[in-house]
């Protein structure tokens, strides 16, 4: 089975929509958040391993012990996975953290802040020549 191939494709949206639901409901550890999402994963062509990418919502704590509490629980992810999914082998998962989510929040953040301090510029720009404006004599008083 090739890479990209549709069955791959196909196995990988599964494997994610799975993991996401294990992971949401069935795991009880406290160490992992709620805010936990799986960003993507990609089964091996032969599928023996597993990556997914987990995006956490949190500061770095909250993401390392979501990290460390879904190693922890990688056996039991692993059983619920073989259940729900009917494959030949049942894939060796490895949690990878994405930060893509993250990364986008703070660049519109950014962007936002950039877009307001332009808008609070052009502002005060505008209430400089109205100003101006005013202080100059017009041509009916000369």
């Amino acid at each position: 089975m090739r890479k990209n191939s549709v069955k791959n494709t196909r196995i990988n949206g599964e494997v994610q929509r799975v993991l996401a639901e294990i992971i949401r409901g069935e795991i009880k550890d406290p160490r992992i958040s709620p805010w936990t999402s799986v960003v993507a994963v990609e089964v091996a062509p032969d599928l023996k391993s597993c990556k997914a990418w987990i995006s956490v919502l949190g500061d770095e704590e909250v993401r390392k012990s979501t990290l460390e509490g879904l190693k922890s629980a990688e056996g039991f992810i692993r059983n619920k996975l073989a259940k729900i999914v009917n494959l030949r082998n049942t894939p060796e998962i490895s949690f990878v953290m994405d930060q893509s989510i993250e990364y986008g929040v703070n660049m519109s953040r950014k962007i936002d802040e950039v877009i307001a301090g332009d808008s609070a510029e052009r502002e005060d720009r505008a209430d400089r020549e109205t100003d101006l404006s005013a202080e100059e004599p017009s041509e009916e008083n000369v």
